[in-house]
């Protein structure tokens, strides 16, 4: 019977699959148990990733879902993100902290001291890689259109735990599977590292994986149905993103269209019921 992990990992492109074998079985479920194992106050969430001049569509759908169960759990998600997002959180009533791309670890300071995050969980966010730069899978660099919130991950290492889900080895969070990268995908891989790494084939997808682990552990409704994502999504594109592999502004994520979506969002919630 298929798990949660191999739902998440379905139609790989870019070798997450190569990656499984060296991950926990259920990473997932590890992910969400870590989560609720810190006490109720803020989260950090970061997401958001330059492509073409606008933010793509892989990374706020799952932060959303995420951030809203993590909510009804009793929670308080903040969002961590850029210029490129701006609009895409407020309209779910949830609190935003914008990074400058200039932005230094005085910033990060200042807002560490005034949240106080019980955890970071990072989505789909590029982190520096280990040639200290910010590239995209193309390995182009990005570094002036990425402000660094990956200096929150790096900061706090060892005092504040740490989630991060990626889907092709230049996020925050890849660190953790830098090595293998380097053999298995030949790719400049993030040197971030983090708690609890989840892998999957789109990274929104991972975030479900995550959500859909919360609920199963809790007993709580806290899965979304694939309506409510596919009008998130819908909304994000009409205020500027794009896909992250074709690059139009399409309602579609990593090349994927709502098709896939609907599958890999209907599985999970088939695996939960």
């Amino acid at each position: 019977m298929e798990t949660i992990e191999e739902i998440v990992l379905r139609h790989s492109k870019r070798g997450m699959n190569l990656l499984r074998e060296y991950m926990q079985e259920e990473y997932c479920r590890m992910a969400a148990e870590e989560i609720l194992s810190w006490k109720k106050g803020n989260i950090f969430l970061t997401t958001g990733f330059y492509v073409a001049g606008y933010a793509e569509t892989d990374g706020p759908a799952g932060t959303v879902v995420l951030a809203q169960a993590l909510k009804k759990l009793g929670y308080t998600p903040v969002i961590l993100t850029d210029e490129y997002c701006r609009g895409f959180f407020e309209m779910k009533d949830f609190q935003v902290v914008y990074m400058r791309m200039a932005s230094n670890e005085e910033f990060c300071r200042n807002v560490l001291m005034k949240y106080q995050p019980v955890g970071m969980i990072s989505i789909e966010r590029c982190g520096k890689n280990i040639q200290d730069d910010y590239a995209n899978m193309r390995g182009v660099s990005i570094k002036e259109h990425t402000a660094p919130t990956d200096l929150f991950f790096e900061m706090t290492r060892g005092t504040i735990p740490s989630v991060g889900v990626g889907d092709g080895g230049n996020e925050i969070g890849m660190g953790n599977v830098a090595e293998i990268i380097t053999e298995k995908l030949q790719l400049v891989p993030c040197r971030v590292l983090v708690d609890y790494l989840v892998i999957a084939t789109v990274s929104n997808w991972g975030a479900y994986g995550i959500t859909a682990w919360l609920q199963k552990l809790t007993g709580e409704d806290v899965f979304v149905t694939f309506e409510e994502v596919e009008e998130y999504i819908r909304k994000t594109v009409e205020q500027g993103s794009v896909d992250g592999v074709t690059k139009e502004h399409v309602v579609s994520v990593d090349g994927f269209d709502m098709t896939v979506e609907k599958e890999i969002v209907e599985a999970l919630r088939e695996k939960i019921s």
